[in-house]
This record gives C-alpha cells, structure tokens and sequence, in this order.
C-alpha cells in the first residue's frame, strides 16, 4: 500500500472504526485511541498491508484492541459482586431506545457483541466477521444467534418500556 492508498483508507474507514469501537467500549476517549492505534499500525506496515485487504486488517486489529480495554476494565470481583441486569432498568416515562438497547449489549460476552456489531451496525458478511474477529464462519453465525437471543431477553424482561403509571 502507497501513501495515497493509507489516506484513501483513512477516509473510507475511519468513521466506521470510530463507531464500531464507541458502540463496544461506550467511552469517547477510549474508542479514538482504539481507532488511531488501528491506523498507526497499518502506517507501521505500509509495505506489507494490501489495499484491498486493508478494511479487514483495520477491523481485526480494533477487534483486539477492545478486547483488550475490556479486559483491563473487567472488574477483578467474584460473580457474586457484579451488578445484576435488573439494576440496569430505569423507570422513566418514556425510556431512550438507544440506551436500552446499549445496556442490553452491554450485557453480552465480547465475542457476541461485536459480531452483532459488525453484523447489524456495520453491515459485514459472516466471512467478513470470521476474518476480523479470527472465528469460523459457524462461529460467527452461533454468537450472533446467540447475542440476538439474549437481547431479545434482555427487552422483553424490561418491565414496561413505556411506563403507564400516571
């Protein structure tokens, strides 16, 4: 890859990056050095990266990247001491969809929330998922089944999205 091609894909993936990684880690801050330590490691490969395989390179290496943050900010307590589901639900009149829906991601194992990420939010294919997140194709199809069940869970066990208490 030439210096004219890395801008190209500067411009072409950054944004994506961006919101894969704030919809994973839900921090800013965190996600933008997720998505620049993406990039200076393609610069630190220009040579070696293949344009046409750049996207899938970039993804994989903010895959990891947020796994790592996440398993630096995974508390270090037993099961027992973690925040149940119920203390997320909040009794508002109307509750934001969009923080509901975070909250339930929030609740998923890594792998299932990206491959819903990548799946539902970025619109890659399951091969495309299995060659940045390094699982099989079967893999991928199981965690987002998976991830999209418990999901669904999560929702349906809100008690009343729309609360109707006067």
């Amino acid at each position: 890859m030439n210096r004219n091609q890395y801008n190209t894909c500067v411009e072409r993936y950054a944004d994506r990056l961006f919101r894969f990684a704030l919809a994973s880690l839900r921090n800013r801050e965190d996600a933008e050095d997720v998505v620049q330590e993406s990039f200076a490691r393609v610069w630190e490969r220009l040579d070696s990266v293949e344009f046409d395989r750049a996207m899938s390179y970039l993804f994989t290496i903010a895959h990891h990247a947020i796994i790592d943050e996440a398993r630096l900010r995974m508390p270090k307590s037993s099961i027992e001491e973690l925040p149940q589901i119920a203390d997320l639900n909040t009794k508002t009149p109307y509750p934001d969809v969009n923080d509901t829906l975070h909250k339930a991601l929030a609740t998923l194992p890594e792998a299932q929330r990206n491959a819903i990420l990548l799946r539902d939010y970025e619109g890659y294919s399951y091969q495309e998922i299995g060659d940045i997140t390094g699982m099989s194709e079967a893999q991928v199809k199981v965690n987002i089944f998976r991830g999209r069940t418990a999901l669904k869970r999560f929702i349906k066990s809100i008690d009343n999205l729309i609360d109707t208490e006067p």
